[in-house]
């Protein structure tokens, strides 16, 4: 499924903006992206990367998950926590100085005031920044 925009609109500034484009089947893509410093707290306790890395499906609407991509500049594996209305939904580990894609093929219809967060577990002490690109599609 390719998903054009128009060149000639201006595109945000911010990457970690959401963009906007309708699509000709009625949809929207959305992303939470951009790259983000963090200290781990241990692996079983995940934290919010930041509060840009937060949607909520609009009421009426409908959104998938439809891939991950996630980059890791730390020595340690980590692994970032896509949450739902606040608990884990996916896990997407990442090796030390390591990258990942990951096209969701089991994707579920998240309906309206449903709360998505990215969030991180890396060993505690363990710093870096991490790359994080969550493709979603609202219909």
């Amino acid at each position: 499924m390719g998903l054009l925009a128009d060149s000639s609109a201006k595109r945000p500034r911010n990457n970690r903006t959401l963009a906007s484009v309708r699509v000709s089947d009625g949809s929207t893509p959305r992303f939470l992206q951009g790259p983000f410093e963090f200290e781990g707290n241990g692996l079983d306790k995940p934290s919010l990367i930041d509060e840009s890395l937060r949607y909520v499906v609009p009421a009426g609407a409908v959104t998938q998950p439809v891939y991950f991509r996630g980059g890791n500049s730390s020595k340690q594996m980590i692994t970032v926590v896509l949450f739902r209305d606040g608990k884990p939904m996916r896990y997407f580990p990442i090796a030390a100085k390591g990258a990942t894609h990951v096209a969701l093929r089991v994707v579920e219809d998240l309906l309206g005031d449903t709360v998505l967060e990215l969030h991180i577990a890396a060993p505690s002490g363990c710093r870096g920044t991490v790359v994080v690109d969550l493709g979603l599609v609202e219909i």
